[in-house]
């Protein structure tokens, strides 16, 4: 595919960003396309190797490595290659519903599996797929395609994130009459409001909707399912009701002054932010609009994305001062010898967030193997400060497992105005769960059979970080996708919807 020796003709050339100190003062993506002319130059470099590790979606060292999408990633790099951007597309789109989403928020598992990668720099395959669905747009691929055949069926969404959709887009093309139904003002579920803007603007997001609904798809806003509409209400109005709400109930941590005023979780944080912006008139965020990080000395708990999307977004703020907690160890900053390729690695990776505190503040905000052992607060219950104390991570004699322990006299007393906790999530929310009447396991997700979407409900289906716990946006794509030919299965007794 693409040239034969175009990995060693070219070099990589990814999308430029915006400079830190810069793109602090604004909300928007910061990331400036190729030409279209070096974007298919980078598609030359696609190298032709025979064994496409970057569209194998496959558990390698306990971690998946390349495309749960299995992304036709080879062929798309040839055709961009060769000039032909609307091919390029719909073989972009045989696989994945959703392309404008993740050519900006997915860690791309598919480069760091890519044949370039393991003796130099990887193809540019995510700016590739932001380039040919942007083209895509702007030149009328990517427009409604009307549904000419109807079947009759009704099917229920309740979420409407990155599985919801893909739910609803596959069944709505395959004839079925899909209503999605949404407890939050506006569609998108993390999309909308658990990725901020710099990474995923909104109209984006509202650029889709509109196809969906004008190819058929319905989407109820404001209904929180389990609660203003009953299980059985829907139950008895469609034919089948597909459970994608995500893992929403967020990771807390229970130390003593938790209670403290000035304690939040991340998504209520993001999410405060991500509302005060689509009510602005001029792209700004008002102190008294939001949870507002203004001149105050922010603690992040958490290291992973969420936890830099809180870093970037309390900069943005003007945020006094910012620290990022993480319980585990600094990981190498290069592969080691039992992390090879095509494993993901498990290096130090330093996001825009982080990229940010360095340029404001001179430093990483990031403190390893640290946790909180007590929150302060003075008397009006205003949180003040925090202990915090070092920790060490020791092998279990009797289990064998590794096992975290507090370091003796190791501490210390920092200065805190803002806790953002974003430590992860821990699975569905039960007030649906018991609503639908269905099992869930250990974890609080919905129990299925494996590589089945079947809960113990008759007539229910569930996907997403639902079913599987919290996980990528691609992963939920690729969940819903499945999730749709099961429902249209057990609809119509036979499916016609291919899942690559």
């Amino acid at each position: 595919m693409g040239k034969e020796t175009g990995f060693l003709d070219y070099e990589r050339k990814d999308q430029t960003s915006e400079g830190a100190l810069q793109r602090i003062h604004h909300y928007n993506e910061f990331h400036t396309p190729l030409p279209k002319e070096e974007q298919e130059i980078q598609g030359a470099r696609c190298m032709s190797c025979g064994v496409p590790f970057c569209q194998s979606g496959v558990m390698l060292g306990g971690m998946v490595s390349g495309c749960p999408l299995h992304n036709l990633i080879p062929e798309w790099n040839d055709l961009l290659y060769h000039g032909n951007w609307e091919e390029a597309w719909y073989r972009l789109k045989k696989t994945n519903n959703f392309p404008e989403f993740t050519a900006r928020v997915c860690p791309a598992l598919c480069e760091t599996a890519c044949t370039c990668s393991l003796n130099q720099d990887a193809t540019a395959i995510k700016s590739n797929e932001y380039g040919i669905t942007e083209y895509a747009y702007e030149n009328g691929y990517a427009k409604a395609k009307e549904v000419t055949v109807r079947t009759g069926k009704k099917v229920a969404v309740v979420g409407s994130g990155p599985s919801g959709l893909a739910v609803a887009d596959l069944l709505n093309h395959r004839g079925h009459l899909v209503t999605v139904f949404e407890r939050e003002d506006r569609c998108g579920g993390l999309l909308r409001y658990g990725i901020p803007n710099m990474k995923l603007e909104k109209q984006i997001i509202d650029r889709k909707l509109r196809i969906m609904e004008e190819e058929g798809v319905t989407f109820v806003t404001s209904c929180n399912v389990g609660v203003d509409k009953s299980a059985n209400e829907l139950l008895e109005s469609f034919d089948r009701v597909v459970l994608a709400c995500g893992a929403s109930n967020p990771r807390d941590i229970n130390a003593p002054g938790r209670d403290a005023n000035g304690i939040y979780f991340a998504v209520d944080f993001l999410k405060s932010t991500t509302k005060a912006l689509l009510n602005s008139v001029d792209g700004t965020v008002k102190e008294t609009d939001c949870i507002s990080a203004k001149g105050k000395n922010v603690m992040v708990i958490g290291g992973g994305d969420t936890g830099n999307d809180c870093v970037g977004t309390s900069i943005r703020h003007g945020a006094k001062s910012i620290l990022q907690l993480e319980m585990l160890p600094k990981a190498p900053d290069t592969r080691n010898a039992n992390n090879p390729w095509p494993q993901w690695p498990k290096i130090c990776k330093t996001d825009y967030g982080q990229e940010e505190a360095i340029a404001v503040f001179g430093k990483d905000p990031r403190v390893y193997e640290t946790t909180v052992k007590e929150f302060l607060k003075d008397k009006a219950g205003n949180l003040n400060g925090a202990i915090l104390v070092k920790l060490k991570w020791e092998k279990d004699k009797a289990t064998g497992r590794m096992i975290m322990k507090e370091i003796a006299d190791s501490a210390y007393e920092v200065k805190v105005d803002l806790v953002l906790i974003a430590a992860g999530f821990l699975g569905s929310e039960s007030y649906v769960t018991k609503d639908f009447g269905v099992e869930t396991d250990a974890r609080s997700n919905v129990s299925t059979p494996e590589l089945d979407f079947r809960t113990t409900k008759e007539r229910v289906f569930a996907t997403g970080d639902m079913r599987r716990g919290q996980s990528l946006v691609v992963w939920a794509i690729r969940e819903g996708r499945e999730a749709a030919k099961e429902v249209d299965l057990s609809l119509m007794g036979y499916t016609n919807i291919y899942i690559q």
